[in-house]
């Protein structure tokens, strides 16, 4: 049974950090890509952040780089997004996700499609 176990959410002043991180069983984790999704009330769930699996291919939604840092640690099976600087439009449902580490994920890797699994979500409050 694959899992994915999001925790670090929390309540957090602007302009503080906080670390998520994603703990993954059940799968290959070294075999798969991983990204971070959120979602706000009201709005539909967007791209944060991905790894590719080796960790040295990144990506970033342009409003969070420079302030977020995705990471991955293979021999523990989690991936981690540190944010710093955070901004009450950063509230949302944080949530990872696993992208078996096919061709097109180059192509995919911003879009909910491109993801096989997901986690349940962590909740972030950024109080203004």
């Amino acid at each position: 049974q694959v899992q994915l176990v999001e925790s670090g959410g929390g309540l957090v002043q602007a302009g503080g950090s906080l670390t998520l991180s994603c703990t993954v069983s059940g799968l290959s984790f070294s075999r798969h890509n991983m990204g971070w999704f959120r979602q706000a009330p009201g709005t539909e769930r967007q791209f944060v952040a991905a790894v590719w699996v080796s960790g040295g291919k990144t990506r970033y939604r342009d409003s969070v780089k420079d302030r977020f840092t995705i990471s991955r640690d293979n021999a523990k099976n989690t991936v981690s997004l540190q944010m710093n600087s955070l901004k009450f439009e950063d509230t949302a449902v944080y949530y990872c996700a696993a992208a078996l580490n096919r061709i097109d994920y180059n192509g995919y890797y911003y879009s909910e499609r491109g993801y096989d699994y997901w986690g349940q979500g962590t909740q972030v409050t950024v109080s203004s």
